[in-house]
């Protein structure tokens, strides 16, 4: 692994300070607040610490109480709320200087046989003839080991607002699935939230800007590799009253529907704070 990569894998080996107890160090990604992803994947990373390793987890639900602090650590307070015969669930609550900034829940399944049927993935050029040809936007942020293929145009023509990218973590990633779900998870946030601004020709840079998650919904349904690229396809169906509201799908590069997301987050412009 490369070392940026190295230093992400080990966020999300949390250290034990009790049964259910742990604690995560955090990252500064230049934004005002802590990135929402580091605690959506820390959270799930807890979680599946207190679950045999035979369930995996298949949904993760979360709501963003207060902004985070980058540089300080998160403590994970996990509640062991069912044991069932199929399905397991984990109530998490992240904890920074004494006040809860995030809690979320999450259920785990074991492996079974069903039906099975899938939203197809749109047809996009692959990642490597965007770059050759130059036709994408090929963004990382620095010091980060996640890169960005942004392809120009909405891939749904219904919906106001959409955006299809391909991602993928630079380096080799060790052989290890539960990984994979816990860096899905943190992937999920990026981008979702902004495609509500994408009609609107603002920035989420703007100054007069303020957005932040509210909340976020991610369904884990097959796994895949995070370092081969993964085509993250997301729209936008509604905005108003200063939320934004944008759901997403993510297909492996065989066409396979990995995960799915939803978000509603606040996207207020004037320079009133966020309470």
């Amino acid at each position: 692994m490369t070392d940026v990569l190295n230093t992400l894998v080990n966020l999300l080996e949390l250290e034990a300070l009790e049964e259910t107890l742990f604690r995560g160090q955090s990252q500064d990604l230049g934004f005002p607040q802590l990135y929402g992803g580091q605690v959506l994947g820390q959270a799930l990373a807890a979680a599946s610490r207190t679950v045999p390793a035979e369930r995996r987890p298949h949904s993760q639900h979360g709501y963003f109480l207060r902004p985070g602090d980058p540089h300080r650590p998160v403590v994970y307070q996990v509640d062991n709320v069912r044991d069932g015969g199929s399905f397991t669930t984990r109530r998490v609550t992240a904890i920074q200087k004494g006040r809860p900034i995030f809690f979320c829940s999450a259920s785990f399944h074991s492996p079974e046989d069903g039906f099975h049927h899938q939203r197809a993935m749109p047809e996009v050029s692959t990642p490597e003839t965007l770059i050759e040809s130059g036709t994408a936007k090929h963004s990382r942020f620095p010091g980060h080991p996640i890169e960005f293929l942004h392809i120009k145009g909405n891939p749904d023509s219904g919906a106001p607002a959409g955006q299809c990218l391909w991602f993928r973590f630079s380096g080799t990633l060790p052989d290890d699935p539960a990984l994979y779900r816990h860096l899905l998870s943190y992937a999920s946030d990026f981008n979702l939230l902004t495609t509500s601004l994408l009609p609107h020709g603002i920035e989420f840079t703007d100054p007069k800007l303020r957005i932040a998650s509210l909340d976020h919904t991610l369904w884990l349904h097959e796994d895949a590799r995070l370092d081969e690229w993964l085509l993250y396809v997301i729209d936008s169906p509604w905005a108003g009253g200063s939320r934004g509201l944008a759901r997403g799908h993510i297909y492996s590069r065989d066409g396979r529907l990995i995960a799915s997301t939803a978000q509603e987050g606040l996207t207020r412009m004037h320079d009133a704070p966020i309470r």
